[in-house]
């Protein structure tokens, strides 16, 4: 694995916390509300939830850590212009909650552009909020600079007791890797929906270590839901587990990881085919691990590169403690013109179920 090293020199600072990139192991997640809001419909149907990772508003820009990237930073006229494709399939897929993953805040890579914000703004969505996964005042490496990008829940409905639950470090880098590397968490927080108050979990594992932290991070995931559901609250959950499915066709040798000059190795989930198993059977998949394992490729949600090649494997997830309406979960691969294709907006496809809020 290569990853980016900063400069040793400044060890011994990082004591002090010079670049403000640290996090208690619990604390409150940062609130948004959109400029104007859009009055939720009176309604009880079910509940659209998607899942989505928006790969930081960068589209299919190929960023120097992807196979044939080069790229450190966007204009703000390509973050605007990628967004503005996100939204338009948000208003499409017309979630009530919507998770969301690598969405940046005042990162200089995306030109300091508040995406949870401006996704609020341009949507039907009237509440968010935010916890930081990677932050630092400046990052001296790759002319990253400052960074802020994290996980973010948005709502039609308000969000209240908001919680960064800090994940397990990567434990096979050194100390000053590990002060400017991410620093992944669980956001949750509480919908104060009409009919009943539910919880909402969103998560985003380790992709690149070598060693257990990624099943740490499932294995704390399990257990924060485990504790919403102890504590009576209906919840959905979800988010981009970075683990395939029990019954993968494929674990490893993926084509968009075929090249020589991506900063990190190609994706090898040999060992890990296990990993998932408690969340499928402690709770309830929107997507059905049998479904799955029928047709793998229909509920594929990932693809590395440049879009060339198809969706071919499957990364992101929703999960309740209580039954999701049968068969509505769907990972949304494809679309028909003029609708936008979700391959081009981003290397995620969105996850979208229905659920109804239990009484």
């Amino acid at each position: 694995m290569r990853r980016f090293i900063p400069l040793l020199f400044l060890l011994p600072l990082l004591a002090c916390d010079p670049f403000h990139t640290q996090f208690d192991d619990v604390e409150g997640a940062r609130h948004y509300h959109a400029k104007s809001q859009v009055t939720p419909p009176v309604s009880t149907d079910p509940l659209t939830i998607v899942s989505w990772n928006v790969k930081y508003g960068g589209g299919r820009i190929l960023f120097f850590w992807e196979c044939g990237g080069h790229r450190g930073n966007m204009s703000r006229e390509e973050v605007i212009a990628n967004l503005e494709g996100l939204a338009e399939k948000i208003r499409e897929l017309d979630p009530d909650i919507l998770l969301l993953q690598e969405v940046d805040v005042q990162s200089k890579r995306s030109a300091y552009v508040d995406q949870v914000q401006w996704l609020l703004d341009h949507t039907d969505l009237n509440h968010g909020v935010y916890a930081s996964a990677w932050k630092a005042d400046f990052i001296p490496s790759d002319g990253i600079g400052r960074m802020d990008s994290g996980n973010a829940i948005l709502s039609r409905w308000p969000l209240t007791n908001a919680v960064r639950y800090a994940l397990p470090l990567i434990g096979d880098w050194s100390a000053i890797e590990k002060y400017f590397y991410l620093k992944r968490n669980i956001l949750t927080a509480e919908v104060l929906h009409p009919t009943r108050t539910f919880a909402v979990a969103n998560v985003h594992t380790e992709a690149f270590a070598e060693d257990d932290t990624k099943l740490r991070h499932l294995r704390r995931f399990t257990e924060v839901l485990t504790e919403l559901d102890a504590a009576g609250l209906p919840f959905v959950a979800g988010g981009d587990l970075n683990s395939i499915p029990p019954g993968s066709p494929q674990v490893a040798g993926f084509p968009d990881d075929n090249c020589g000059d991506a900063r990190f190795e190609g994706d090898d989930y040999s060992g890990e085919e296990a990993w998932l198993d408690p969340l499928y059977t402690q709770f309830i998949s929107a997507i059905p691990l049998a479904d799955f394992q029928a047709d793998p490729a229909a509920y594929f949600s990932f693809v590395g590169s440049d879009g060339d090649l198809p969706w071919n494997r499957c990364l992101d997830y929703l999960f309740s403690n209580h039954p999701w309406v049968t068969g509505s979960g769907h990972v949304h691969q494809s679309a028909t013109p003029p609708a936008l294709d979700p391959l081009m907006l981003s290397d995620h496809a969105p996850v979208v179920a229905s659920w109804e809020v239990p009484q």
